[in-house]
């Protein structure tokens, strides 16, 4: 019984063979090779989009191509003859593949062509992601509080022991880094009555200080209820208590307020002890929360 099939030689979608392939793969690499270029000379938005569409343009080109013509489609069929062949099908098989033998042979080259159009496209997104900035570091972890540092107000004035007031709230920073904005603090006094939070080395007489960024978002917290110890937020209404050590108890923030440890210098001023045992601001990811 004869079956129909036919064998695809390699090229049968088109003459051109793989030409149109390296083509493109070479407009890839001179496109992405030029957005590395235009990015080291100072960048140009628009150029380097153009530039970043036309090398991935000419990769998504030399892939549908390479579908198209190097690879097997469709259904073929040839009569086939009960082996052995004949003297004019074995012609007829050396025929195909001399015809394919070109294409089979710069296939390695086109593989490499390929290579080179990935890795060009990786330097120019190499280069790009220096403009994310420097490794924060330990940044985030730090302010500029120090031990021995008088706090002041916004006006640069420092602050004495007995200018803080009962159950009102001062914005304090650093005295060396009055501009500070991860360095800025809550200074208040609590009344007699309540006890003062965190370790009895960190306030005096009743004074305590807390980071006055929001743990939530990253808001100022600017307003206090003397009836209640508490502290809030006004961006989304997260509430802190003091007397337990500014501890969220309402609101999207999941994380308390940073104690600053505070105390007294001979001159009667309110220093830092040091800096914050941790974190300010919004929680990150590496950060546990209590």
């Amino acid at each position: 019984m004869k079956t129909k099939s036919r064998m695809l030689r390699p090229g049968d979608a088109g003459p051109a063979g793989p030409t149109p392939i390296l083509v493109a793969l070479g407009i890839s690499i001179a496109a992405a090779v030029a957005v590395t270029v235009v990015y080291a000379l100072g960048g140009q938005p628009q150029l380097e989009g153009a530039l970043l569409g036309l090398a991935l343009g000419g990769v998504a080109v030399a892939l549908i191509v390479f579908a198209r013509r190097m690879l097997p489609g469709g259904h073929f069929v040839q009569v086939r003859e009960d082996l052995p062949g004949t003297a004019d099908e074995r012609a007829s098989v050396s025929a195909a593949f001399s015809t394919g033998a070109e294409p089979i042979e710069r296939r390695s080259l086109m593989v490499k062509m390929f290579g080179l159009a990935v890795g060009a496209l990786g330097l120019a997104a190499l280069f790009p992601v220096r403009s994310l900035g420097t490794r924060p570091g330990q940044s985030l972890r730090v302010t500029d509080w120090k031990r021995g540092t008088r706090v002041v107000t916004g006006n640069g004035e420092p602050v004495r022991l007995e200018e803080v007031d009962v159950n009102t709230i001062l914005t304090v920073f650093p005295e060396d880094h009055p501009d500070s904005p991860d360095s800025q603090t809550i200074l208040l006094r609590l009344p007699p009555s309540v006890p003062a939070p965190g370790p009895r080395d960190w306030t005096v007489e009743g004074v305590v200080a807390f980071s006055k960024i929001c743990t939530h978002a990253g808001c100022p917290v600017s307003l206090y209820q003397a009836q209640s110890q508490e502290l809030f937020c006004p961006c989304h209404q997260s509430t802190f208590s003091v007397a337990q050590g500014a501890k969220p108890t309402f609101g999207p923030a999941a994380r308390r307020l940073p104690q600053l440890p505070i105390g007294v210098n001979d001159q009667g001023f309110v220093v830092a002890m040091g800096d914050f045992t941790e974190p300010v601001g919004p929680g990150f990811w590496s950060r546990p929360r209590d």
